[in-house]
């Protein structure tokens, strides 16, 4: 009558590795999501690690992912940072056997089962329609970015959509910051020195590097008159939001995007899905679906605090 309940316990194992693999690992927003994934990895027994580059480095991250492939390991959650790269590799490791689940940032042509993370079109549009009600409606906007990263992409698209029912709204530049927080402070101080017709009057940070550094430009130019709007809860971009540096923040969930990643591709790994390598997008008795929204918020002064007491909780 006991074998039952053996067997369930049983079912997992320390020989099952999944691996969650993005750029920029240092950043807190990847330690909030590795947390996430190595909870996931506690409760089901099995191991897990976070792999990827320092930097925002897409080869190297194709490099990181071929290390993983060549294991074998029982499933790969992995942020895109270049979908042209990173979708062959997708593609082969499904070929392989591996199951492999996109989080963060996705890669939709690419095979992979499917898609955990922000709805970053709803992201921009929520900041859009915040940077259009503090402007007044009129008024120059930069964008720091990092072009051909899908999630980024994305976001900028819903600014875009969200600003276009703006005319007085006009985009002064798009900055490609190349994942380096740094080339964003030192373009801030280019920004807040244009007056007249080519004033900036509002920066938005599209990814979660760049938003503490611009908050520092800020500070030291003791700017009070402009707007600045980042991306992420960083503790540092928190307290920006908290003195009123940073006028607002765009909030996702790493740490629930790589815990559900996790536990999907241990039900995949256990339940293998049959064929594995098959587009399932347009597929009505789909065994998985295609897109797991894990939310998104705008953080201001009247919910910051909550945000901060929270982060002091759960700090990975």
């Amino acid at each position: 009558m006991f074998l039952p309940v053996l067997a369930g316990c049983t079912r997992h194992s320390k020989d099952e590795h999944y691996y969650l693999i993005a750029t920029n690992i240092n950043l807190p927003y990847w330690k909030a999501a590795n947390a996430g994934f190595q909870k996931a990895a506690v409760q089901y027994g099995v191991s897990a690690e976070m792999r990827g580059t320092t930097t925002f480095d897409p080869p190297g991250e194709v490099t990181e992912f071929r290390t993983v492939v060549a294991r074998k390991p029982a499933g790969i959650l992995v942020s895109v940072a270049s979908a042209e790269l990173m979708g062959p590799e997708i593609t082969a490791a499904l070929a392989a056997g591996i199951p492999v689940i996109t989080m963060d940032s996705d890669a939709p042509t690419s095979g992979r089962l499917y898609f955990i993370g922000t709805n970053n079109l709803q992201a921009g549009r929520l900041g859009g329609q915040r940077v259009a009600a503090k402007l007044n409606g009129k008024g120059n906007v930069a964008f720091f970015s990092i072009p051909g990263q899908p999630n980024i992409d994305e976001r900028l698209k819903g600014y875009k959509d969200a600003l276009s029912h703006y005319p007085g709204i006009k985009i002064a530049d798009v900055f490609d910051m190349k994942g380096d927080s740094g080339l964003a402070m030192d373009q801030t101080r280019d920004y807040l020195s244009r007056t007249g017709a080519n004033r900036v009057d509002a920066i938005v940070c599209l990814e979660a590097a760049s938003g503490r550094d611009v908050a520092e430009a800020f500070r030291r130019a003791n700017v009070k008159d402009r707007l600045l709007v980042a991306m992420d809860t960083d503790q540092t971009v928190l307290q920006g939001v908290k003195d009123g540096t940073i006028d607002s923040t765009i909030s996702q969930k790493p740490f629930t995007m790589a815990l559900v990643g996790l536990k999907a591709l241990d039900d995949i790994h256990h339940y293998p899905l049959k064929p594995l390598a098959q587009d399932y997008s347009l597929d009505s008795f789909a065994p998985v679906p295609a897109f797991i929204d894990t939310g998104v918020s705008l953080i201001d002064k009247n919910n910051v605090d909550r945000m901060l007491n929270i982060g002091e909780d759960k700090t990975p």
